[in-house]
């Protein structure tokens, strides 16, 4: 087995080894951070704004025990079998040509991310300098810093996270207490929110959309769990922090503010303190985003060309791109990309969960490599799988267009069902023909 250096592939497109897996306050602290971002204080904002108290809390309760299950069935089997999400689709019902596919998405998605958190950086550092700097450099400046340090792979996020997640907290907490002193948090929860009002429906959504694709990526940072037990935890604190704790301290201050922007209040009105909140937040998100779109890039390319390229300039490759997203304006559609990326994400799910616990179509193949730490041959693996992908459409449009209910369960739902008729009927067919 070769040695892991500190820049390194970071087992991109293979199993991560046992010697190599991470401590569980590692997994942990550097999920809670990823799950706890600014952007996160946006989405508590923008319910407290359209919804009542109750009404806000109801949604985040439904939407995190969407994000629970999903979690909890990909990160598990990440831990399991060592793998990323990508890696883990080509024997989850996708295939290697599928998995392509499912890289890409992953890849630009969390570009998306980057450039969602690079640009709250920018607004920050810009402030900070009293404008002087301008948007666009200080989204250069913010973007290229996170970028190199990403290249030191999985360690990295270990380390900032360490750093990172428990001052994030504690300035949070600092800036949140006192936007909120001299309100009587009794009348703020009985407000009446005075946005555009929100259905539940559309409440979970948002609360789903904003941390779905943190859940479809799960594996990509249980993988270095020890065990499913390790997951577990990792996952459940992470969105008890994220879910609970940070929307519900944003939905608050959304009441007491009378606004949706209480990030740019939370920030600007405690001066430097703002700033280190700022920098802190994004650079312990915005570290696995990059991390995360790396490593479905990596597999879309290998399974493509059959080339590994070199981690490290995939990575400036994307954080280059991700810095242009956040020049180009992505902050003003973010509501827009939370709705999408709910509808989207959700479906991809369902098949894999589906395949990996149900129909169990490639388990064989895992179970007989994984005690080596390998990956299946390629011969051994399917080319495509067209009923994930089928499945995969079909659950997206259903999520887009039909609106009762809550449309990022109702993708994960009509994605798993189909996928498992298809695959059933295909099986029995088969049978019959023998």
């Amino acid at each position: 087995m070769r040695k892991n250096n500190i820049i390194s592939d970071d087992y991109a497109v293979s199993r991560v080894p046992l010697k190599a897996r991470a401590s569980l306050l590692s997994t942990t602290l550097i999920r809670v951070g990823a799950m706890t971002a600014l952007s996160q204080f946006l989405i508590g904002a923008t319910l407290g704004h359209s919804m009542t108290f109750g009404q806000a809390v109801l949604a985040t309760f439904i939407g995190s025990l969407l994000l629970e299950f999903v979690s909890l069935g990909l990160g598990i089997a990440g831990a399991r079998e060592g793998m990323s999400t990508s890696l883990l689709a080509r024997w989850c019902g996708f295939g290697r040509f599928g998995s392509v596919l499912i890289g890409m998405v992953i890849a630009i998605s969390f570009l998306g991310w980057f450039g969602v958190q690079n640009s709250i950086s920018a607004k920050g550092l810009n402030y900070a300098f009293n404008d002087q700097l301008g948007f666009t450099w200080s989204a250069i400046i913010s973007g290229i810093a996170l970028t190199v340090l990403v290249a030191f792979g999985f360690r990295a996020l270990s380390w900032t996270a360490i750093v990172s997640v428990p001052v994030f907290f504690l300035v949070i907490g600092w800036i949140a207490t006192s936007l909120l002193m001299g309100h009587n948090i009794t009348d703020l929860i009985s407000i009446a929110p005075s946005g555009t009002p929100f259905s539940l429906g559309t409440g979970v959504m948002v609360v789903a959309g904003g941390a779905i694709s943190g859940a479809l990526i799960t594996p990509d940072i249980s993988r270095y769990c020890k065990n499913g037990r390790h997951a577990f935890w990792m996952i459940t604190l992470s969105i008890i922090a994220s879910e609970f704790i940070v929307n519900t301290i944003a939905i608050l201050i959304a009441h007491a503010l009378d606004t949706s922007d209480v990030v740019t209040i939370m920030t600007q009105s405690a001066g430097w303190i703002g700033l280190l909140a700022v920098i802190l937040a994004v650079v312990k998100v915005n570290d696995v985003n990059l991390y995360s779109s790396s490593l479905a890039l990596a597999n879309a390319i290998e399974c493509v060309a059959g080339k590994r390229l070199n981690h490290v300039g995939l990575i400036f490759g994307l954080g280059i791109a991700g810095t242009i997203l956040s020049i180009a304006g992505i902050l003003d559609n973010f509501l827009n990309f939370l709705i999408l990326m709910g509808v989207v994400f959700p479906p991809v799910a369902g098949v894999i969960l589906v395949d990996y616990y149900i129909l169990r179509t490639s388990r064989k193949l895992l179970d007989t490599t994984r005690d080596k730490e390998i990956l299946p041959t390629k011969k051994l693996t399917p080319s495509i799988g067209w009923p994930a992908i089928i499945s995969w459409v079909a659950g997206s449009v259903v999520g887009l267009v039909i609106e009762w209910g809550i449309p990022s369960l109702n993708a994960l739902l009509v994605a798993s069902v189909i996928y498992w008729t298809m695959c059933t009927v295909r099986k029995v067919r088969s049978t019959k023909m023998r």
